[in-house]
């Protein structure tokens, strides 16, 4: 079976939009794998798979280790370590309007990323199904100016 690891990150503000979409897909039946959710600050609770606000260091990375799809907040750390590790990854950005973020810098990340072959990114999580599905057959491109990346996701945080 699809083994699926969530990272919302440690922000401090929820990000009930990207659970709540995933629970009620995989209460559906339309996503048909195991699923894991590190939720963060989020006050939703997942009825469909299972979740911990946080988990430890080497939790945290043996189950993206693990992992065959990584779906993540579009956190610079989180898509770092899962480019690192070769991973299939589904970014959906937090948004200010939704109350899940400051600003909108994840959105850049996200669309810079994608264009570069790097994820496959939602960005109305009414697509998230059909992103799940893409990531399937996704090969994220691995080669790469590591210096480069690392350059760019700074100049984002840095905005």
């Amino acid at each position: 079976m699809v083994k699926i690891f969530v990272s919302v990150g440690t922000h401090s503000q929820q990000f009930n939009r990207l659970l709540e979409g995933l629970d009620r897909l995989a209460g559906q039946g339309k996503v048909k794998a195991e699923i894991f959710a590190q939720a963060g600050n989020s006050d939703y609770l997942p009825k469909n798979f299972k979740s911990e606000s946080f988990v430890g260091e080497a939790d945290y990375n043996s189950r993206m280790g693990k992992a065959d799809v990584v779906v993540s907040h579009g956190g610079a750390g989180t898509i770092i370590n899962a480019l690192r590790l070769g991973k299939k990854l589904v970014v959906v950005p937090r948004l200010q309007k939704f109350g899940e973020h400051t600003n909108d810098h994840q959105l850049d990340l996200a669309k810079a990323l994608e264009r570069q072959g790097k994820c496959l990114a939602v960005y109305n999580i009414a697509e998230l199904e059909k992103v799940l599905k893409r990531a399937e057959t996704f090969r994220p491109v691995i080669a790469s100016d590591r210096e480069g990346l690392v350059a760019r996701i700074r100049e984002f945080i840095e905005r």
